[in-house]
């Protein structure tokens, strides 16, 4: 007989193998619903479809919502998972159409998967509102999988158009004489889980909100913005930044919720000395197995799509050992194809999937049903998605539970080690740079195709009048210079042959992917992989995971990008390695002293997989080795620099190799603890120590920006690199082991014995000098 959750969770309470690692058990009570009238001018036929599928009143945010929108003002609505936000934005669009049946809407998602299952929750409330009037409401999504049969209706006859950034980009605004009646028309555009949008994808959307914006004020329509996020910590400013325009915030959530578990674990030590700590994948993968034979639902986050797959096969024979359908728990990530996954979120919703391990794709808003369990392997890198990924079980009003498993990272041990700072901090920042040179020239060519510029005007122009950006002649006359674009009748025109938006990708630093073609009986597409993360995961000889399947790369074809597989069963997988070279182009500020230097600026990185490791299934050891064989790739981005004063090593009375193991340890340690202080992945940076830095021969670390050109954290880290500096220290002196691990400067075998000791001097170094 199945245990319930509370059950488990009492049986939990008493087993000292899982409390002696928990550092907080944080219970948050049950919550009850807060609710307000329907405003005053809402149609009647809203009112009963509403009241016919049970809802009676509003929740106290939804009603402010639709009365801010019904008042004219731009919103930004910040409310948890599963809190009603699809209403606030739904009823005032209906409504705009029943008052005006030209109305028109646009809806940004940020995944195609996202866009389908909000468009299935409008379709129902549709379905019962058309019944009511002498008209026909119609929606339609307008993306990739769109036939192309249906694409002339829908410019013509769509009231809302659900779709994603990318088709906007490419497929809508580049063909936008053939949208008249939307533009002329277009009353509302809602931006859904606005809080995804930062870092690089959050700077291309501004721009393409830009262009969108412009091509309105050409068809002589001024849209009202309606967004919706997850908790940040700055929620307007964000939307402010991406809409360029005024926002009004909402977050008086009314919405109930069910008592909530949250527990921080940390796996059991294996070695103090070393800091080596009980794998987290292992730790996660038995505490999820608990609750699926159990038969509760639970979703399990993994932070690579390498994790997804591991996990994927552990928990596949914890159920075959349970006497348990293994099928009926599933892996879900980028790279799988989208009918794989639109019928595991169909699974899960119907309950015949009872278990999935997820990346961070499952952290949107998709519809998968009322989960209860939600475990997260590694801290997601901020509090935001933490809170996003949690929220994922208790959708409802009954108990849930969320359990974050601490990996050994120095970030990771600092959450565990500092719980009180995690529950009572409020979450990030999210960070854009819309004016990141490299993404605004890609975006003033695709505005230039889209409407020729006049003399005077300023790309990125506010309807309310504030002026754009001051580059914009200069960056045309450097268009016209490379024969883009060409000067005539006082106005800029178009006459490249290319198309520009397809050659522009708001998501990936590449351009391109890598398609993975399975050739064991017959070839076929089982998924796609960009550039950066091909030479890591789809190099020859490479064992490729997908599905819980083993691939063994026969052939990455870089020129084709193309990776050829064939599926294998084998004992382990392989992990590679990367080569890193880095030359400053330009300063952009500096703080130069006689005791250190601190800036930031342009830089170019070179990068090359050289070799690969085989580590085997459970026991995570190395049997073995390979070389690989592939072209250089090389990035211009933004980097913080440090630089000491070049005989610090003398300062210290210490040789230079144990100065160059200091530096690796505070690298290590700087570049994973900067994500609590700015709201991006620690896959987002890279560091590089050098004893003797080319640029001022002095002994330098660098941290760098993983996207082209930069997208404004290297700024935000120059302005606070004490602050991190005292947090990394202060980490590195709380961590027990003796001479460095992967929990604070990284293991010994990588920084030396006196690693961590010269890391920590070095960062005190930093702070006392800021003092």
């Amino acid at each position: 007989m199945n245990l319930t959750l509370e059950q488990i969770l009492e049986q939990l309470k008493r087993d000292r193998d899982f409390t002696d690692h928990v550092t907080q058990w944080k219970t948050i009570p049950a919550q009850a619903a807060s609710y307000s009238e329907f405003p005053k001018h809402l149609d009647a036929a809203l009112i009963d479809t509403l009241k016919e599928r049970g809802i009676n009143k509003l929740y106290t945010h939804q009603a402010t919502a639709i009365q801010s929108v019904f008042q004219g003002k731009n919103l930004v609505i910040v409310t948890p998972t599963a809190s009603g936000k699809t209403l606030c934005y739904n009823l005032p669009v209906l409504q705009s159409i029943l008052e005006t049946h030209e109305s028109r809407a646009l809806y940004l998602f940020p995944t195609k998967a996202l866009s389908q299952d909000q468009l299935t929750e409008l379709h129902e409330i549709l379905h019962a509102v058309n019944r009511d009037i002498d008209f026909s409401i119609k929606s339609y999504t307008f993306d990739g999988d769109t036939p192309v049969s249906a694409r002339k209706a829908i410019k013509s006859s769509g009231h809302i158009v659900v779709t994603n950034p990318d088709m906007l980009h490419t497929g809508i605004l580049p063909h936008h004489t053939q949208w008249i009646k939307l533009f002329e028309n277009l009353k509302y555009i809602v931006i859904d889980e606005i809080h995804h949008y930062r870092g690089l994808f959050g700077s291309h959307l501004a721009n393409v909100v830009r262009r969108l914006k412009r091509i309105c004020m050409f068809y002589g329509s001024q849209p009202t913005f309606i967004c919706c996020s997850a908790t940040i910590a700055n929620p307007r400013q964000l939307c402010e930044k991406i809409t360029g325009e005024t926002m009004t915030l909402v977050d008086n959530n009314g919405a109930p919720r069910g008592e909530k578990h949250f527990i921080l674990y940390n796996p059991p030590m294996v070695n103090r000395e070393l800091g080596i700590r009980r794998s987290y994948v292992k730790e996660s993968t038995r505490i999820a197995s608990r609750f699926l034979t159990n038969n509760h639902q639970t979703i399990v986050f993994a932070r690579s799509r390498m994790n997804v797959e591991i996990m994927l096969t552990y928990l596949k024979e914890a159920m075959r050992k349970s006497h348990q359908n293994p099928g009926k728990v599933k892996g879900y990530r980028g790279g799988y194809l989208p009918l794989e996954r639109r019928s595991i979120e169909q699974g899960l919703r119907s309950k015949e999937i009872i278990g999935v391990i997820s990346t961070n794709a499952l952290e949107l808003g998709i519809d998968i049903g009322q989960l209860q369990v939600s475990i997260i392997a590694g801290y997601p890198g901020t509090i935001a998605s933490t809170l996003q990924q949690s929220g994922r079980a208790g959708r409802g009003s009954e108990t849930a539970l969320s359990i974050i498993v601490s990996s050994s990272s120095p970030l990771d041990q600092y959450i565990a080690n500092n719980p009180t700072w995690f529950f009572e901090n409020s979450p990030e920042a999210g960070i854009v740079d819309p004016d990141n040179l490299v993404i605004l020239l890609s975006h003033i060519k695709c505005a230039a195709f889209e409407l020729p510029f006049s003399q005077s005007e300023q790309y990125g122009i506010h309807f309310n009048g504030e002026n754009g950006l001051s580059s914009t002649p200069d960056i045309l006359e450097y268009l016209e210079e490379k024969h883009i674009i060409h000067f005539s009748g006082e106005k800029w025109h178009w006459m490249a042959e290319t198309y520009p938006a397809e050659s522009v990708s708001l998501r990936s630093a590449a351009q391109e992917n890598v398609v993975i073609v399975d050739r064991t009986r017959k070839e076929r597409v089982i998924g796609e992989i960009d550039l950066f993360a091909a030479q890591l995961m789809v190099h020859d000889e490479a064992i490729y995971l997908h599905g819980g399947e083993q691939y063994y790369v026969d052939k990455l074809d870089w020129q084709r990008r193309k990776a050829y597989t064939h599926q294998v069963k084998v004992d382990h997988y392989t992990d590679a390695q990367l080569k890193t070279n880095l030359r400053v182009l330009d300063v952009s500020e500096q703080n130069q002293q006689e005791t250190h230097l601190a800036a930031y600026g342009e830089v170019v990185v070179t990068s090359v997989a050289t070799m690969y490791k085989k580590i085997k299934f459970n026991t995570h050891e190395n049997i073995g080795w390979g070389k690989i064989h592939l072209p250089e790739i090389e990035i211009h981005t933004q980097s913080f620099w440090y630089s000491f004063p070049e005989d610090i090593h003398d300062h210290l009375g210490i040789d230079k190799q144990s100065l160059a193991d200091g530096l690796k340890g505070v690298t290590n340690v700087m570049r994973n603890i900067i994500p609590i202080f700015i709201m991006g992945d620690r896959r987002d940076f890279d560091s590089l120590p050098m004893v003797r830095s080319p640029l001022s021969g002095q002994p330098s670390f660098f941290i760098w920006e993983h996207y082209p050109g930069g997208v404004g954290y290297s700024k935000k880290i120059y302005s606070i690199y004490p602050d991190i500096a005292n947090a990394a220290k202060s980490h590195i002196t709380q961590c027990g082991c003796e001479s460095g691990c992967p929990s604070c400067v990284g293991p010994v075998l990588q920084v030396g014995e006196q690693g961590k000791t010269i890391a920590g001097i070095l960062l005190e170094y930093i702070v006392k000098v800021e003092l």
